[in-house]
């Protein structure tokens, strides 16, 4: 299963503008991403009220994933690296804005 960490660093966390912006990014990678923060359950990254209600706060580190089943082959496990590259960046980079 494809997994990368990262750091929430929207100073409000993912809440509000910063999470509808994540969620947007999560959903238009067509695949079934999660995010999940140490001790807590696996949360579906392409749902806002998910999301929002998780408590994800500034400097939470976050494990982001996407189930081998949803993959296709070598191809399909690239495509999802590249996809939780740029959501880990996207969450890194929300504290410069």
């Amino acid at each position: 299963m494809p997994t990368q960490k990262a750091v929430v660093t929207a100073p409000v966390g993912l809440h509000a503008r910063p999470a509808a912006v994540f969620v947007r990014a999560a959903t238009e990678t067509g695949l079934p991403v999660t995010i999940r923060k140490a001790g807590a359950e696996d949360v579906d990254a392409t749902s806002l009220l998910h999301v929002m209600t998780a408590d994800f706060p500034v400097g939470c580190e976050v494990e982001l994933s996407i189930s081998d089943a949803a993959l296709d082959g070598a191809h399909g496990r690239r495509e999802a690296e590249e996809a939780l590259g740029s959501l880990r960046r996207l969450l890194e980079s929300q504290g410069a804005s």
